[in-house]
């Protein structure tokens, strides 16, 4: 038997930006996060490709959460400099409908820099802190809000190869934060002293943009631009350093990115050290998370990241009478 289900619901870029709240989205991941990782939670992203085009699917059913599905992003025949679109796709655990679609071009933004601040809240010590950012495009830009979000902030101090815009970020996020932000001439300059440092800009040679040599003993570090095989971020050496290593997807990023390929050929031994998200914030790894000197935490993304934060931002949609129902109805099969 067939029936037709209720109409979704579509959230647009436009309207995600306007309901989206830093801490909301944080607090819903730590949620998700606390619950005990399974396999079948977040299966392995898939991959499809002829040619130029390819279609990345990422599907998620976290634990403890209303709503499960899916992203879907692709490129065409002229590959990614024609451009890539985002949607998630969000059913309805309790009945198994589908009930919205979002654009996901800035929900990816913020996923990942609200996931970053949350291993940050449990990594770095609290008390007020001086953030160094390497990259001034939308990552760093949003990992500075997010990192706002769960510490105070003396001063953040930004790095990238362009002046214009390392110097744009810093008058921006002076402006939104109201904390004194400044650019420097230096990736090494931003990261002196720092309690906390971000690197969201791999260089274009994939060569490492942050060493072990810049950074302050107690500095806790998030980088999030090596996420495959062929991309470097850091010089092995920051991985050596590292008193533990926290990761978002465990067994992706310690053998599937190439900051950590890089430390593994250079004979530098990372494995007891590492543990995933789930562990430090569920409390299993939680001693981790005091023992002395440099912490890491390695992001290479994923779906359960993605439906958490696309749910919250649904719900706030859907509340502020912002969500556009679609003339349109799925046949559901009995």
């Amino acid at each position: 038997m067939i029936s037709a289900s209720e109409s979704p619901v579509f959230v647009s870029g436009a309207v995600a930006r306007q309901v989206f709240d830093w801490r909301a989205a944080i607090e819903a991941l730590r949620t998700t996060y606390a619950q005990p990782a399974s396999a079948g939670t977040t299966p392995p992203r898939s991959v499809a490709t002829v040619g130029q085009a390819w279609l990345r699917t990422l599907p998620a059913m976290p634990a403890g959460c209303r709503y499960f599905g899916a992203k879907l992003m692709g490129a065409g025949d002229a590959g990614v400099k024609a451009g890539i679109e985002y949607v998630i796709t969000l059913f309805d655990r309790t009945n198994g409908r589908i009930v919205a679609f979002l654009d996901a071009n800035t929900i990816t933004a913020y996923r990942t820099a609200a996931t970053s601040a949350l291993a940050l809240d449990a990594l770095a010590p609290t008390g007020p802190a001086r953030l160094a950012l390497l990259g001034s495009g939308l990552e760093a830009s949003n990992h500075a809000r997010a990192i706002a979000a769960v510490r105070p902030l003396r001063e953040i101090v930004i790095y990238s190869p362009t002046p214009e815009r390392r110097g744009a970020l810093a008058t921006t996020l002076a402006r939104e934060l109201g904390v004194p932000a400044r650019a420097a001439d230096s990736g090494e300059t931003a990261v002196d002293g720092a309690d906390l440092v971000v690197a969201a800009a791999r260089s274009y040679g994939e060569q490492p943009i942050l060493f072990a040599h810049w950074l302050a003993p107690h500095a806790t570090v998030v980088s999030i631009g090596s996420t495959i095989p062929q991309q470097r971020e850091l010089d092995a050496g920051v991985i050596e350093r590292s008193s533990v290593i926290v990761c978002d997807a465990l067994e992706e990023v310690l053998h599937e990115t190439g900051d950590m390929i890089a430390a593994r050929r250079a004979g530098i031994a990372f494995q007891e050290k590492a543990c995933s998200l789930h562990d430090l914030i569920g409390g299993g790894r939680r001693e981790l998370a005091a023992l002395p000197g440099l912490r890491l935490f390695k992001s290479v993304g994923g779906g359960l990241q993605d439906i958490v934060v696309a749910g919250q931002i649904l719900d706030a949609a859907l509340e502020a009478g912002l969500a556009t129902a679609l003339p349109m109805a799925f046949e559901t099969k009995h």
